[in-house]
């Protein structure tokens, strides 16, 4: 169908009645009214525009859950209070020679520190990765990387918080000696199915780190997140189920079947 040449008839009317009624506002003086209202309220907004102000948090009370409120919120009592350092540049000589499950940590003045009875019963409630985060004492899992006291009830460190002591709930490499060297029980054990009192029986023992770059195993890799990044390779997450139902002893046993395959083709 081509265009229509002339109009429809109700186009004409509606063109009528537009021109009706803006003539008819205007005689009523409404298009003015909107204009004057619109220029006094564009002036009151650029006048009485508020300036930001900074608000100071420091007499604000912080707000607190009612789950934390029932919850011990200082499981460890200080008679004194503490000033805690880690490591001065003097004492860097001193750090390199201690082990990583028993890292330098200097405590300036007098003091007394001890556990809470209700905090011991719970550092010991559970054999796994700690429940008991310690910012001082605790010693951070390579693979977790929570900074906790271990659950061993025969560990100096952690049930006396005596800084010279060693965690004997957090491993040491007996080669490197770093951080990457260090798990808890729970981790060493899902990760790579390693008990933490065979590897503090074994003095020569090594972590997945050091065994890869001596070329003991160079499929047995470290797979925490970190790591595997640094590989290209997408963290496992909870791969420890998939390990068990494909009756691998660990997720370590896993990777290691896997890297091994695809080597071969």
């Amino acid at each position: 169908m081509g265009k229509l040449k002339c109009k429809f008839h109700y186009e004409d009317l509606r063109n009528a009645r537009i021109l009706e009624n803006q003539a008819r506002l205007e005689s009523l003086g409404i298009h003015k009214t909107l204009s004057d209202l619109r220029s006094i309220t564009s002036l009151s907004s650029k006048c009485e525009r508020k300036k930001w102000t900074k608000r100071h948090s420091d007499n604000i009370s912080l707000r607190r859950s009612n789950r934390l409120k029932e919850i011990s919120t200082e499981p460890i009592k200080a008679v004194v209070r503490r000033k805690v350092e880690f490591g001065d540049e003097s004492e860097e000589e001193e750090d390199e020679k201690r082990p990583a499950n028993a890292p330098l940590v200097k405590v300036k003045g007098v003091m007394q520190i001890q556990l809470s009875p209700e905090a011991s019963a719970r550092r010991c409630s559970s054999k796994g990765r700690g429940t008991i985060h310690n910012s001082v004492f605790g010693i951070c899992c390579h693979f977790c990387r929570q900074k906790t006291l271990c659950s061993e009830e025969d560990c100096k460190r952690c049930s006396n918080l005596d800084p010279d002591e060693p965690c004997i709930g957090k491993t040491d490499c007996s080669f490197c000696h770093s951080a990457n060297g260090v798990l808890c029980r729970g981790c060493l054990k899902v990760r790579y199915g390693e008990d933490i009192e065979e590897v503090r029986e074994n003095k020569k023992w090594m972590c997945p780190h050091c065994v890869e770059e001596r070329g003991t195993n160079p499929y047995w890799i470290c797979n925490s997140s970190l790591c595997l990044r640094k590989r290209k390779m997408a963290p496992t997450g909870l791969a420890i189920f998939k390990a068990r139902e494909m009756g691998y002893k660990s997720v370590a046993h896993l990777l290691m079947d896997e890297l091994q395959r695809r080597n071969k083709f």
